[in-house]
């Protein structure tokens, strides 16, 4: 039985979706005609892609051993997958491209738990033990940290950048976007 959502992605979305169809409209514009007639940069009319069925997110929660975080999971179900053409994130991966970093990017979990030393006896916040949730583009991925997790059941997420200094935290992968969004729309 699956309860209403917490989180308006749809909503929030759609905002995002609206804005990034009017900045490829502009961007098209600003071409020469010939270009601008075979310019394939913002042509699908939406970013993301349809939400993942119950089926697909509980195998995605079997093959990684844990219940994802509500914020998350609402958002596959909305979307499975959103693209970084969008300029308001990452291109955040479909249920079967998530995984733990360890699996997904080993040389950077290797490289960022290495300069982190090695993890205490019950184990630490990692980058090996995150879910990486996007694709590692330009130096930045998002990462959802399974060690910190509210009342709610929202892990911590992490928006890992080569450009600032380690991660910035974010309650929930809710506030990360919400924040993402926010910048992007403020900033058109």
């Amino acid at each position: 039985m699956t309860s209403s959502p917490r989180y308006p992605w749809l909503d929030r979305l759609r905002t995002v979706n609206g804005g990034a169809q009017e900045y490829f409209a502009q961007f098209r514009a600003s071409l020469p005609p010939h270009q601008a007639q075979t310019e394939e940069f913002g042509r699908a009319s939406w970013l993301g892609a349809p939400g993942a069925a119950e089926v697909e997110i509980e195998q995605l929660e079997k093959r990684l051993g844990v219940r994802l975080p509500p914020s998350y999971r609402e958002f596959l179900q909305v979307t499975n997958g959103w693209d970084e053409y969008s300029h308001s994130s990452l291109r955040l991966l479909t249920a079967t491209e998530v995984g733990w970093t360890r699996d997904v990017d080993p040389d950077l979990a290797r490289i960022w738990d290495d300069l982190d030393g090695p993890p205490g006896p019950q184990g630490r916040e990692s980058m090996s033990d995150s879910l990486f949730i996007a694709e590692y583009i330009e130096g930045q991925v998002y990462l959802l940290n399974p060690y910190v997790v509210g009342p709610d059941g929202e892990w911590e997420a992490w928006d890992f950048a080569t450009w600032h200094p380690g991660e910035y935290r974010y309650r929930s992968f809710w506030d990360l976007m919400e924040r993402e969004f926010s910048r992007y729309l403020l900033g058109r």
